[in-house]
């Protein structure tokens, strides 16, 4: 039995942060004239990955080290010497006294997340012989980040900018897979897997409208486990908009919730 405690939410974020930390490594890698850089700081991992990214923020904020006012003003300035907002995703094992400390800096919260495991292991789904789930080629960057950009952008317009760019840096991540679904031969679900210290996290699974209900994210999601398991994953994990149909679907095949975190953001002055 996993326990929800200090040490599941520590493996989680740092798995999150790694994911974070090497997109903006890969992103400088394939452009190296581009600003995308992280760091750590007082146990947190603080990532720039562009002004306005999804993946502009920090994790693990006062889990690993105790959050003082000295290291939010050095985490503060990494950003704002970027010309990037303030923000923070905080576990709520961080504790009262972390977040009291963000009120009192005028930060505001801003979104909340569901973050999800459950032991790597078979799902028992029996896949449709109409569906193939496989792990894309380098040049099929472009497709897998298209099909992703059309599931999440029927719902999340505000993200197709950042999607449909999204593709080269995921497939060119070193501890990272970009996986495709198809039915009939027809590409229609998209989803990642990054792998941390046995940590499987799942992310960015999306199906094009079109072709919902017909068991590709079931599909993508075996497949995925699957993958977990042969590289010697302990756990699995994926984060959730609470109460969302993503969370549903991931409390269908196992996942259960560890904690519920929010996004804190830093008021403009």
């Amino acid at each position: 039995m996993i326990s929800a405690d200090l040490n599941l939410a520590r493996r989680l974020e740092a798995a999150e942060a790694y994911a974070c930390a090497e997109f903006a490594d890969t992103r400088k890698k394939l452009n190296p004239q581009c600003s995308s850089a992280w760091r750590n700081c007082a146990g947190a991992t603080l990532v720039f990955d562009g002004v306005g990214a999804p993946t502009t923020q920090t994790f693990g904020v006062g889990i690993f080290e105790e959050l003082t006012p000295e290291a939010l003003d050095e985490m503060e300035h990494f950003f704002w010497d970027r010309g990037a907002e303030v923000m923070h995703e905080v576990c709520p094992l961080a504790g009262s006294q972390a977040l009291d400390l963000l009120c009192s800096r005028g930060y505001r919260p801003i979104e909340i997340s569901n973050v999800m495991y459950r032991a790597v292991g078979k799902n028992g789904d029996a896949q449709s012989p109409d569906i193939r789930v496989r792990i894309v080629a380098d040049h099929e960057a472009e497709l897998w980040s298209r099909i992703s950009a059309r599931g999440w952008t029927h719902e999340h317009p505000e993200l197709e900018q950042f999607l449909r760019r999204l593709g080269e840096v995921c497939v060119a991540r070193v501890n990272g897979s970009c996986f495709l679904a198809e039915i009939d031969g027809v590409p229609g679900a998209a989803g990642a897997l990054i792998i941390h210290e046995g940590v499987a996290l799942f992310g960015g699974a999306a199906t094009v409208p079109e072709l919902r209900r017909r068991g590709l994210q079931s599909a993508l999601l075996h497949e995925r486990m699957r993958y977990a398991a042969e590289h010697e994953c302990d756990l699995a994990m994926m984060v959730a908009e609470a109460g969302s149909n993503s969370q549903r679907n991931a409390e269908r095949k196992g996942f259960q919730v560890a904690y519920t975190r929010l996004k804190w953001q830093l008021k403009q002055q």
